[in-house]
């Protein structure tokens, strides 16, 4: 058995590092540098609070890959487990967050829920008129321009083949599984996993699968160094576009969110941060921390991420072509999930089967 996987961000590189795990053959490839797409423009949030309770099986299994990727990886990718907070402003939101805590206590995800009063004793300076929040203490956060290249690099160790900078020309269905035309000559295997995050659809379309998935870019900042002082990543429980924000190790506070994301043009996949657009998003993210009110930013940027109608990612295999395998269009919160779909691909492609249940996320619920 081989594999093809399409796609050097998290998901293809973790795919390729997994296969590679369970002595599967795999060739990795890109057409731009590994990590160089939306896993690089990524927040680095890994929070399991607020997912569709279905996902929270494989959010599990992802988190647990997550504590353990030091030893995998035998590098540092900064991940850790300061814990994810989320900030609440108003009744409305406050009763979301607690039926969110109710049902998800079933689903192996205790939440503590956390007074205004409490709030300000453990995290003294956030959220000045926040009523509440919510507290995961075992997520927290890595570094999004690590994480890719490791997997990458220790996929390589164990064999994989990987290709940077390169172009897929065509692909066609053969008598013993794809051919694969690129930039530098035909590549050939029994199977084909797609990672090709917002450009999925377009393989998928390929082979008779429509996926309804538009391109969007989100709205990053960093700010200039400060004291480290904030430990949890800070979220907000909002019906509308709720901020987050972390600091890193170097003091910086890295943001996002309070702006409506940005289309993205297909034909180019450039997206593009919109300096207009700053003001108001300051606005909400100084609600987290009002202390941000006299700090410079000293950086904007997005990155192009798939986002399917529903809101919810193409895991699995095809529904039309045997051989073939989807795991693309994380609608922008796939980071988190981002090991543990390598691992449950790795396995539904090795065995036929995968223990953690991936049925919401098949493509032929799309199928007409």
């Amino acid at each position: 058995m081989d594999v093809i996987v399409l796609g050097g961000g998290l998901m293809g590189t973790s795919a390729a590092f997994f296969l590679a795990r369970r002595g599967i053959a795999v060739t990795l490839l890109d057409p731009n540098a590994i990590g160089a797409g939306a896993t690089t423009a990524s927040f680095g949030n890994i929070r399991r609070t607020g997912r569709f309770l279905p996902q929270l099986p494989l959010a599990h299994r992802s988190r647990a890959l997550w504590g353990q990727s030091e030893t995998l990886l035998h590098r540092d990718v900064e991940f850790r487990a300061t814990g994810h907070l989320r900030l609440i402003f108003d009744a409305e939101s406050h009763a979301d967050m607690r039926r969110f805590a109710e049902a998800a206590a079933p689903w192996g995800l205790p939440l503590e829920v956390l007074d205004a009063a409490e709030l300000r004793r453990r995290f003294p300076g956030l959220g000045a008129d926040a009523i509440g929040a919510s507290y995961s203490a075992q997520d927290g956060s890595a570094n999004p321009r690590l994480v890719a290249p490791a997997f990458a690099d220790a996929a390589a160790r164990m064999g994989v083949t990987v290709l940077p900078h390169t172009k897929v020309q065509s692909i066609a269905r053969t008598d013993t599984g794809f051919a694969v035309q690129t930039s530098h000559g035909l590549l050939e295997s029994a199977m084909l996993l797609n990672c090709a995050g917002a450009w999925g659809k377009a393989i998928a379309a390929q082979f008779g699968e429509d996926v309804p998935l538009t391109m969007h870019g989100p709205q990053m900042g960093v700010t200039e160094p400060l004291p480290h002082r904030i430990l949890p990543v800070v979220g907000m429980w909002s019906q509308e576009s709720g901020a987050y924000l972390r600091q890193v190790e170097r003091g910086n506070v890295v943001f996002g969110g309070g702006v409506p994301r940005r289309p993205v043009d297909p034909k180019t996949g450039h997206a593009k941060a919109n300096p207009a657009l700053l003001p108001q998003q300051l606005k909400t993210v100084v609600r987290l921390l009002p202390a941000l009110r006299e700090v410079a930013v000293i950086r904007q940027w997005s990155g192009c991420e798939g986002y399917i109608s529903d809101d919810l990612p193409v895991m699995g295999a095809s529904g039309t072509t045997p051989g073939l395998f989807h795991a693309f269009g994380f609608c922008g919160h796939g980071f988190q999930l981002g090991p543990g779909v390598g691992d449950a691909m790795a396995e539904l492609i090795a065995t036929g089967t995968c223990e953690t249940p991936l049925a919401p996320f098949d493509i032929k619920r799309f199928a007409a």
